[in-house]
């Protein structure tokens, strides 16, 4: 195993959530495709372009590992429609004025994570992890009461990647062949539905003849890149290091939404979104605090 270089882990973990937090700039180019179409698109081109990216960069034994442990292709097929969905909702999100409750779904997730390693993974959680999983309750809880109906985009958002997190951390399969095979799980399903809606690809949509071509195409290496930088990463740092760095992209979102995009952060949601703040920083506090007792640093 090659030796761990922290500066590398941290420009490779801030690459990749900078791309992640730039992705409504993204999403904004192509707004007039369905998010549906979209997600096709994204589906159909990682695939094709992760299948290359395995003829490049060599992962011995991965195809012979996955025939003899056919169970791991079932649960990649689960992740596969977990990180389907999530991409539904944030690309619709995105497109549809809704980018602050993308981005509070974004905050919540590390919370989410939490509670799931708690419930599902047996582990335990300090007191003042407790508050902080507290105060992110009471923000969703506020934005129940203030809107008078349930926050769907970030709770949605939020479980998604949770759950599809937490089955990638059980799945023993490498960053790139997981996401290959995921992605080729989900291609019967991307051309099923373009055949279905042939002007998705006709003349009708123009599809050859424009610049959106070009936009859906680059999907492909634009999913990828940033899980491949944060793979690499996850390598050099300690994870509760890079925790702190996923709190970069949902702030890109929020501050996009607000300055590039006009959505207006009303008192409600800023309130929700001070809960949220206030519960990640006794988190992170508590992490710092458990690092120092043990002699160890970020």
């Amino acid at each position: 195993m090659a030796t761990a270089n922290p500066q590398r882990g941290y420009l490779l973990g801030i690459i990749a959530y900078t791309i992640w937090g730039l992705f409504p700039l993204y999403f904004k180019a192509i707004q007039n495709v369905p998010a549906l179409e979209i997600i096709v698109h994204r589906a159909l081109w990682s695939a094709l372009f992760g299948a290359a990216l395995l003829l490049v960069w060599k992962h011995p034994g991965w195809l012979r590992e996955l025939r003899s442990n056919p169970r791991r292709l079932g649960v990649l097929a689960i992740s596969g429609l977990l990180i389907a969905s999530n991409w539904l909702v944030y690309v619709w999100a995105v497109n549809n004025g809704r980018m602050l409750e993308a981005s509070l779904g974004y905050y919540i997730n590390p919370l989410i994570n939490v509670l799931l390693g708690m419930l599902l993974l047996g582990e335990r959680l300090r007191r003042l992890q407790w508050l902080a999983v507290g105060l992110a309750a009471l923000g969703v809880l506020q934005q129940l009461w203030q809107v008078g109906s349930i926050p769907w985009v970030s709770l949605v958002l939020a479980l998604t990647f949770g759950f599809y997190g937490l089955i990638r951390k059980q799945a023993p399969v490498a960053a790139l062949p997981g996401l290959v095979v995921e992605t080729w799980l989900l291609l019967p399903l991307a051309l099923g539905w373009l055949l279905w809606h042939p002007a998705a690809m006709s003349t009708q949509g123009a599809f050859w003849s424009t610049s959106e071509a070009l936009w859906l195409i680059a999907a492909g290496p634009i999913t990828l890149v940033p899980l491949l930088c944060f793979n690499a990463a996850a390598r050099h740092l300690p994870y509760t290091t890079l925790g702190f760095l996923q709190y970069l992209a949902p702030t890109l979102v929020m501050l996009q939404a607000i300055l590039l995009f006009d959505e207006h952060l009303d008192p409600s949601k800023l309130l929700a979104f001070i809960c949220i703040w206030a519960g990640l920083a006794l988190y992170s506090l508590d992490i710092w605090i458990s690092l120092r007792r043990r002699g160890q640093s970020l």
